[in-house]
């Protein structure tokens, strides 16, 4: 883990990210769509940032709405 408690979730598109950040919302977990850390990736696109302890309840939140992960990140 990083210095920092955030984590990013990528997925596969913008529109995923934004059903990803009503989900989340919806299960009561706090999230924030932010650009793609260069750092992670040079493609354009939006992904979640989440708290490190939220992990394993964004997965199930996510795999419950078929949101498709495409990763997560520590930041």
């Amino acid at each position: 883990m990083s210095g920092s408690p955030y984590a990013v979730v990528l997925v596969p598109s913008t529109s995923h990210a934004i059903r990803g950040e009503r989900a989340l919302n919806m299960a009561g977990i706090t999230s924030k769509l932010i650009p793609v850390p260069r750092t992670i990736s040079s493609e354009c696109g939006v992904c979640l940032r989440i708290a490190h302890h939220d992990r394993e309840a964004v997965k199930k939140a996510l795999n419950e709405a078929r949101v498709p992960i495409h990763r997560i990140v520590d930041v």
